[in-house]
């Protein structure tokens, strides 16, 4: 999941949003993680389950990343509004684990990856992922050359 994150890091940019959704323990906070690696940003990438978000800046020229738990968050897009993420979206790469029916109208165009994996079976660490870009801007993102 970490080198999904870091292989995926190398398309984003600024203005992107990703939607991170699976199971607890499906590697969501993991891929992020490798996202940050992949960006370049500054700080460690852990889970912001309590904090709800955190901002990582960039340690180079390029967009922070802005890593969001919605987990405990009841509220749909109300809810995320004191978060300012329509403010921080044209500047940062927002990756919102938990995020289905939360930020869907902070834009059209976004990436929604859903992480699936053998439930039961703690010597299968195999995760399946299933990327989906909306909008025109993932249109022509190359995102077949993560299957590579």
């Amino acid at each position: 999941m970490r080198e999904l994150g870091r292989r995926l890091a190398k398309l984003l940019r600024a203005g992107d949003l990703v939607m991170l959704s699976g199971e607890l323990g499906a590697g969501k906070t993991t891929l992020t993680r490798g996202l940050g690696e992949g960006l370049g940003v500054r700080g460690a990438v852990t889970s912001p389950t309590f904090v709800i978000a955190r901002v990582h800046p960039s340690l180079s020229d390029g967009p922070p990343l802005v890593h969001v738990d919605a987990y405990r968050l009841a509220g749909g897009l109300d809810e995320m509004e004191d978060l300012d993420l329509d403010v921080s979206l044209p500047d940062s790469v927002i990756v919102v684990e938990w995020g289905e029916g939360r930020v869907e109208e902070l834009t059209e165009d976004r990436l929604q990856l859903v992480i699936h994996r053998a439930v039961g079976d703690t010597t299968d660490e195999v995760r399946h992922v299933t990327l989906t870009g909306l909008g025109t801007r993932w249109a022509e993102a190359g995102l077949a050359t993560l299957t590579a």
